[in-house]
């Protein structure tokens, strides 16, 4: 039975996997609301007793997010978050300006009403999140609203990679909320609301502009806000700044 209970996570009748995967999902989360700085270490004997469970989901869980590229394994065989590598900021960049821009000029073509549904759904509660000052609430409901949209431009290739763009990018995209102190202006939100009205009335080139803005706003605010984190000194837990 003990055996048992040890591969389960140590806490007796918990579904097989299940220990681990809520090590994972806690873990990811803080790492990229930054609510665990990059660079800090991830002691499993100090994993282990936070959260009540043997070593083996505690190891799961980090290679998973080591293969993620949110985790890193020295040299030493010390695990820590992985830091944001700055030299690979404009490239991450290019990427993600061509996938806002592809994907909300395609669902201009190819959104259904359904989809109007849902973009809109998630757009109010994107604005909610923005009223109540919740940076985590933003940063996963702007993935939620943009999925959306790609979701409704019908290319599954784009969804997924717009997808994997947005979660690699959720600690960047913390900066930017975080650049504003939490508290985003409305015009920001608006933004949103313009792009869905173009969506809405099928006007292609009209959606593809908003996005490519909208893209561009947001890369300039977060380059801005690094270089003053360069001069003043702050620690964004960059590789090279």
């Amino acid at each position: 039975m003990k055996a048992k209970d040890e591969e389960n996570g140590s806490v007796k009748g918990r579904v097989r996997g299940q220990g681990a995967r809520t090590v994972y999902d806690t873990l990811r989360t803080a790492i990229l609301d930054l609510s665990l700085d990059p660079g800090s270490p991830l002691d499993e004997a100090t994993l282990s007793e936070r959260f009540d469970m043997s070593r083996t989901p505690i190891r799961e869980a980090l290679v998973r997010l080591v293969a993620e590229g949110l985790v890193k394994t020295l040299p030493n065989r010390n695990t820590v978050v992985a830091t944001i590598d700055f030299e690979q900021l404009p490239v991450y960049f290019e990427a993600l300006t061509l996938m806002y821009r592809v994907t909300t000029r395609s669902a201009a073509v190819h959104r259904r009403d359904e989809h109007m549904h849902d973009i809109r759904q998630h757009a109010a509660s994107y604005a909610e999140t923005v009223r109540q000052h919740d940076a985590p609430g933003m940063i996963q409901t702007n993935r939620d609203f943009h999925m959306a949209i790609a979701t409704a431009g019908g290319n599954s290739y784009f969804t997924a990679l717009f997808g994997r763009l947005l979660d690699e990018g959720r600690r960047i995209l913390r900066l930017y909320y975080r650049s504003f102190d939490d508290n985003l202006p409305r015009r920001y939100v608006d933004e949103h609301e313009q792009m869905i009205l173009a969506i809405e009335s099928r006007d292609a080139e009209r959606a593809d502009t908003l996005a490519a803005e909208h893209a561009a706003q947001i890369v300039k605010q977060i380059q801005s806000y690094i270089a003053r984190a360069t001069v003043t000194g702050i620690s964004l837990g960059t590789e090279r700044i």
